[in-house]
């Protein structure tokens, strides 16, 4: 076990382990550490924990000290420095006539190396923009190219649900979205519903899985037969995942047929593990056109 704290560099950034290095850390503080750019500040989310050696990237680099108020406000003038470089290099952007859109600028703290964070549908040749920039600004210049949804995780804004995103406001890390979370929730397969501000499937679909998994697995299959607490035999015709309740098309005595609904509990039929569900092919090419159409993709891998 090693003994680390969590350090946060962005909001809903990432999180990194450093080591405290003796020092009384709580979190909430702020802290200066050597990163891989360079020297960073950074805010302590993980007070002082055990961790388990194989969740450490060695080697774990210790913190070089706790922010002072001299540290605090060389910060904030790197955050006001940042807002100037963004305009400058728009300028820049502009003059090279170059088909990138410019996300977000930041500076080291030791103001060693200012990083331009971008977008763009292909490759893009900013070796002269590099040129411009760095004869500006006297130091190292860096330009990253990301992709839609870590560009809607840095500029933020308001999800479907009226909500700030997610990915904006706590989650860290994005998680793996498939069309089949979709489908095991019952949801429309319209790109248009299914998807985020960023155009990729929404993270929150991510986040009922397990739920309807499991609740799905107690449940019959539409077009199964069952057989009813009233001893009435009838086939499934269509279920209430978050209910549990089942509507079933039964015969009756004059062989009308009826549709009542029961509760699954009072249902007798084969509990099998349900088959995992995928796109049919037909919804697949539905799917392909709309991408086409939309040109893009809606699978979340930038």
């Amino acid at each position: 076990m090693i003994n680390v704290i969590g350090v946060r560099f962005r909001k809903a950034g990432k999180i990194y382990y450093f080591d405290p290095a003796g020092n009384h850390i709580e979190q909430g503080n702020n802290v200066i550490v050597e990163t891989a750019r360079g020297i960073e500040y950074g805010k302590v989310v993980l007070g002082s924990r055990e961790v388990e050696d194989d969740k450490v990237v060695q080697p774990l680099k210790p913190v070089i000290r706790i922010a002072t108020e001299e540290d605090d406000k060389i910060e904030q003038k790197n955050k006001e420095k940042e807002k100037e470089a963004f305009d400058i290099c728009l300028e820049k952007i502009n003059k090279h006539g170059l088909e990138m859109k410019l996300i977000d600028c930041e500076y080291t703290f030791d103001n060693n190396k200012v990083l331009f964070y971008f977008t763009a549908d292909g490759r893009i040749d900013f070796r002269e923009l590099v040129k411009d920039l760095a004869s500006v600004f006297k130091t190292r210049i860096e330009l990253r190219q990301i992709g839609v949804r870590d560009e809607t995780k840095i500029v933020g804004g308001i999800g479907i649900c009226g909500r700030p995103l997610c990915c904006n406001t706590f989650l860290s890390e994005f998680a793996p979205v498939s069309i089949k979370m979709a489908k095991e929730q019952n949801l429309s397969l319209n790109p248009t519903k299914i998807s985020g501000v960023c155009g990729r499937l929404m993270c929150c679909l991510k986040n009922e899985e397990e739920a309807y998994e499991e609740l799905n697995n107690r449940l019959p299959n539409v077009g199964e037969r069952v057989t009813t607490i009233d001893k009435y035999k009838g086939e499934v015709h269509s279920v209430s995942v978050l209910k549990q309740l089942v509507k079933v098309i039964v015969t009756l005595e004059n062989d009308e047929k009826e549709i009542r609904e029961y509760k699954v509990d009072d249902l007798k039929f084969t509990h099998k593990k349900k088959k995992e569900k995928t796109v049919i092919d037909e919804e697949l090419k539905v799917l392909e056109l709309l991408e086409k159409k939309e040109g893009k993709s809606l699978l979340n891998d930038d």
